[in-house]
């Protein structure tokens, strides 16, 4: 698991630096419309000054804003801030932002599909392919769920890492790879979704999550797929009544 893309989304802690303290404040403006779409971004010369940085620096930095979707350089122009249909919403900086700005329920609806669309069909695979050892580690991990000391940043870690578990499990190399493409959202929305501290609600996690378990130790595919829709449709109620 990538400790970077937790530690952003959990603290907010900003990056040590000079090219990555670039990107994440101007990556921060663009996602919140500081620099609206269709914008053009300061020049060379003031962005330079602005953040005490040479001119390489800023051009990289500027290099991998492009590569995440957000800008796109103009000749004799300046370059421009992109529409968001063209942001990479798989990229953990990127998510990171927006949970930053903060989410509103389209954008928890999006996450959602996006999850049911290959999560219980993971945890299918799951029951098909998890040996005895994943099982065992799902159980550990899906126990370690219900410490009634969570608080809702810790027990987001834990969420995320029963999730990527069943991703692994699958043994298709497809479905880790997206887990961990958004795992920064996924931080978020279980950082959100997550109950404060209360024993009966950690509880109630993590037995939701041994469900996902039971069913994959029996190797039944069906029950493990609808036991991790639940979850996951839970998860995003309680984040619905969170922001509404």
């Amino acid at each position: 698991m990538r400790r970077g893309v937790l530690d952003t989304a959990l603290s907010g802690r900003k990056t040590r630096t000079s090219h990555a303290q670039v990107v994440d404040e101007l990556g921060r403006e663009i996602i919140s419309g500081h620099h609206p779409v269709g914008a053009t971004l300061p020049g060379d010369h003031d962005l330079a000054q602005r953040f005490r940085v040479s001119r390489t620096v800023l051009r990289e930095a500027m290099k991998t804003l492009a590569a995440k979707g957000l800008i796109v350089p103009r000749a004799r122009i300046g370059t421009k801030v992109t529409p968001p249909n063209q942001w990479n919403l798989f990229d953990g900086d990127v998510l990171t932002w927006h949970f930053h700005k903060g989410v509103d329920q389209e954008f928890l609806r999006h996450l959602t599909e996006i999850r049911l669309a290959f999560e219980p069909f993971a945890a299918s695979l799951a029951a098909d392919n998890a040996n005895e050892n994943d099982i065992k580690q799902l159980y550990q991990l899906a126990e370690e769920m219900g410490d009634p000391s969570h608080t809702p940043a810790t027990l987001a870690v834990s969420d995320l890492k029963f999730h990527l578990a069943i991703a692994e499990a699958s043994r298709n190399p497809f479905m880790r790879t997206v887990g961990s493409l958004i795992e920064a959202a996924l931080v978020g929305i279980f950082k959100l979704s997550s109950p404060e501290q209360n024993e009966n609600r950690t509880a109630e996690v993590s037995a939701t999550h041994r469900l996902i378990v039971d069913a994959i130790a029996k190797r039944d595919r069906q029950q493990a797929a609808q036991a991790m829709r639940d979850v996951i449709l839970v998860g995003r109620d309680r984040v619905s009544s969170v922001l509404g």
